[in-house]
């Protein structure tokens, strides 16, 4: 049986198990060897029992709480003739001892142990280390609940390693991964028969080596929040190099707790006095934190300096999260985008084949989050404007002055069809249209004021976004570069164009420069199609190992924030899976 995302949202186990969460469920009996296979048949029958209530409609309940794993939990059992996979004749299993060992660590993940029962269990444990109570039937009763907890507190576990523990589809409309399939319950069969659970559910969980690496910032930094945290620097002027300041002492402290200086020993002649060494040291963090590295300490980084651990610990875990949506399989060659950090690389065989900077959609038109295979692209493209951008950015500057669309290369159609006529925009009294009233189509012509540049690249999906060239080279200099209405413009288009021909006898670089050099329109097809993922990570770990922190320009942060601290509501819900209905062309 096999869970998609979609899926396993929509059967109630894992967006359906994502909120049913922090039950105290289930009082167990006293530990202690069951002795007679009889005995678990009496959990058999009791598990059964168990079942049948839920079927009869009073609900699937233990200790009077809901299991999450309303569907599945019966199935389970129901092919096994219900017998317990946590116990056999002699009380728990080691496998069972490697579940809760697996729950107490998923802290680790980013994710909280009490999502999964553990309360509950370790009150079983308790008592099973206190009470010699011979078997009885309600024992049986108890070790029949204590069995479905784990189960249950299994298929929570798993789903979340595997697919997350909230869903990003239902968080954000312009949110959709590539989704992958989950085969959360052959996994638990798998346990089942080779108790080998700490392999089952290292599988589950991403493979990629950027969650490694954010779950060892995540455990790094929580060494840092137990020795105290780092200093927070006060606020004042502007701290230069050459500036002697006793905020300098809390700026030194601060710059050594989180690693951007050597903890070595400081003379105390120069504490307070900005040198060199803490130059460098407050660039580092500047740079990591995707601030201009002037090596001031301005106002923009004295609020990143005074972020405190606990939030960056926070940070951490919801991207975290975010490494959990992402496909399970990003592709031998594949392009990355990071909105969050402007920046794209191509990967080839682990390595970085490609870097450049790019520009991103602003707040009020956010580029997107998915993942789709690039296919083709064009060279020197026409421009079909996108309606919104149309009638919001070109046509005030239209009525204001009539000889702009000339001036841009750009023509106008009465209509969107492809035979619509073409019209003279001086004959237009364009103060006469607007948001609900603009039947124009317009086209800008391939030239050096095109708004794509010079090269297109194109991968289908919903949003009708993709990345492309652009003949404003200016923002490229900038920090924060989210300008664009959603679509991705990269900094060296060519060099990217480039690549992607590389393996392409019919493709030279002198070709392909000829051919842009035409000023012609004209579509390339790719041999082998690149899969291209464009995500948003405000925290994660880079090549060289350094932890590198971003701004989370679209608010994105606190929505997911909010979603992960959401406690279960009376029962779980039915979610169906979220299917973008807002398209959005942009540039």
């Amino acid at each position: 049986m096999i869970f998609s995302r979609n899926r396993v949202r929509a059967s109630g186990l894992g967006y359906g198990l994502a909120f049913c969460i922090g039950y105290m469920v289930c009082v167990a009996p006293a530990a202690r060897a069951l002795e007679q296979a009889s005995f678990i048949d009496q959990v058999s029958g009791r598990i059964q029992n168990l079942i049948a209530l839920q079927e009869e409609g009073t609900g699937f309940i233990c200790r009077g709480e809901l299991i999450c794993g309303l569907k599945w939990v019966p199935l389970f059992y129901e092919e096994r003739l219900f017998a317990p996979i946590w116990l056999d004749g002699h009380g728990m299993r080691p496998m069972a001892q490697s579940l809760i060992r697996a729950i107490e660590q998923s802290d680790h993940d980013g994710l909280q142990p009490g999502d999964y029962h553990l309360s509950a269990i370790r009150a079983m444990l308790d008592e099973m280390q206190t009470q010699k109570v011979a078997p009885s039937e309600q024992d049986a009763a108890q070790w029949a609940e204590f069995e479905l907890l784990l189960t249950d507190a299994f298929l929570l576990l798993s789903s979340h390693l595997a697919s997350g523990r909230v869903s990003p589809e239902t968080l954000h409309t312009d949110w959709l991964l590539s989704d992958h399939s989950v085969d959360i319950m052959a996994a638990l069969h798998h346990v089942a028969t080779e108790d080998q659970l700490d392999r089952v559910i290292d599988k589950l969980a991403p493979v990629h080596l950027g969650y490694a690496a954010l779950k060892a910032a995540l455990w790094h930094m929580r060494s840092i929040e137990q020795q105290g945290g780092w200093p927070l620097v006060e606020a004042g002027a502007t701290l230069r190099p050459g500036d002697r300041d006793t905020r300098i002492v809390a700026l030194r402290d601060r710059l050594r707790s989180s690693g951007d200086m050597p903890a070595a020993e400081q003379d105390p002649e120069i504490v307070d006095f900005f040198d060199p060494l803490l130059e460098e040291g407050l660039k580092r963090f500047q740079e990591r934190h995707g601030l201009e590295p002037d090596g001031h300490v301005g106002a923009k980084t004295l609020a990143e300096l005074n972020v405190s651990v606990q939030e960056r610990i926070r940070q951490i875990e919801i991207n975290l999260e975010r490494w959990r949506w992402m496909p399970h399989d990003l592709g031998e060659r594949y392009i990355e985008v990071n909105t969050a950090d402007f920046s794209l690389r191509v990967m080839d065989a682990g390595q970085t084949a490609l870097r450049m900077r790019v520009v991103v959609g602003r707040p009020a038109r956010r580029t997107p989050v998915f993942s789709s295979p690039m296919t083709y692209m064009v060279v020197n493209p026409y421009w079909t404007v996108p309606y919104k951008i149309a009638v919001e950015d070109i046509l005030p500057k239209v009525v204001e002055d009539a000889s702009y669309l000339e001036r841009q290369g750009i023509k106008v159609y009465h209509g969107w069809d492809e035979d619509a006529p073409a019209m003279d925009p001086h004959y237009i009294d364009w103060q006469n249209y607007g948001k609900f009233n603009f039947p124009f189509r317009l086209v800008q012509d391939p030239g050096p004021t095109n708004s794509l540049g010079r090269l297109k690249f194109m991968f289908p999906n919903h949003f009708a976004v993709y990345l492309h060239d652009t003949p404003n080279r200016a923002l490229f200099g900038r920090v924060q570069r989210d300008f664009s209405s959603g679509c991705i413009r990269v900094e060296d288009a060519v060099a990217l164009a480039t690549y992607l021909v590389k393996d392409d006898s019919e493709w030279s670089v002198e070709r392909l420069n000829n051919v842009i050099g035409r000023k012609r329109q004209q579509i390339i097809r790719f041999q082998q199609p690149i899969s291209v993922h464009l995500f948003y990570m405000t925290a994660w770990v880079d090549e060289s190992g350094t932890l590198q922190f971003r701004k989370d320009i679209y608010k994105r942060d606190t929505k997911l924030d909010r979603a992960l601290k959401l406690r279960p509501p009376s029962a779980i819900p039915s979610v169906e899976a979220a299917t973008p209905t807002s398209k959005r062309r942009s540039s």
